[in-house]
């Protein structure tokens, strides 16, 4: 799902996919596993076989199939915000005003969300999905605006191009760059951070927490 990657056919998409599922549920049955994934087919395997939470870029557009599918599994989505396709999204980075035409996107697929019965939604802004690097920290540092929404706020930065591009370093060296604007992120209410570096993101966010048990402490 990531910026022009290659489309694959659905059976390719379980081919691949499969396998990993059935290792980790068998090495570590404790995971919480959850399947990306905009084809309602895959995601019908990936339950079947023990995931949780079902990870749909399109949030539910791409397959008509898919959000009745949640329902019917009672399974939490996370639904992300995109224009175009994996392959085109490059294209799409026009707005005439970014944030309000994302919380509209997300107010709608919420409301037609509940309308299938789903009660568990995640909301992910999608950084670096159809958004050029200005875009993607004007809606990070907006990020607070989300909580209108009352659904939980994913936020995936993990050594983006809007990280290493700005600070003029690979991607393999722009931890520094991730874990501050994790920070930032939490900051301005994000609830889940998806990673690649699990240590630093829970030091990141052991110290948020700490800070935030601090200010309250000196309120009071």
């Amino acid at each position: 799902s990531r910026p022009n990657a290659d489309d694959i056919a659905t059976d390719e998409e379980i081919k691949r996919v499969l396998p990993v599922i059935k290792m980790v549920i068998t090495q570590i049955p404790e995971t919480l596993i959850s399947i990306d994934t905009f084809r309602s087919e895959v995601a019908q395997v990936a339950l079947d076989h023990g995931v949780a939470i079902v990870n749909d870029i399109s949030g539910g557009l791409a397959d008509p199939k898919m959000l009745p599918l949640i329902a019917a599994y009672q399974a939490p989505i996370i639904m992300m915000h995109m224009k175009g396709t994996p392959q085109t999204m490059t294209t799409h980075t026009s707005y005439e005003n970014l944030l309000e035409e994302i919380l509209f996107y997300f107010s709608e697929r919420l409301s037609i969300a509940r309308s299938h019965g789903i009660n568990d939604m995640v909301i992910d802004p999608g950084f670096g999905f159809a958004k050029t690097a200005e875009q993607n920290f004007e809606l990070l540092d907006k990020l607070g605006q989300f909580q209108t929404l009352k659904a939980p706020v994913l936020v995936g930065i993990s050594r983006k191009s809007m990280i290493y591009k700005t600070l003029g370093v690979t991607p393999e060296e722009a931890l520094n760059g991730t874990s501050a604007l994790h920070m930032s992120a939490l900051e301005r209410g994000a609830n889940i951070l998806r990673v690649h570096d699990i240590k630093e993101a829970m030091e990141c966010i052991s110290l948020y927490e700490k800070l935030k048990k601090s200010a309250l402490h000196n309120l009071a």
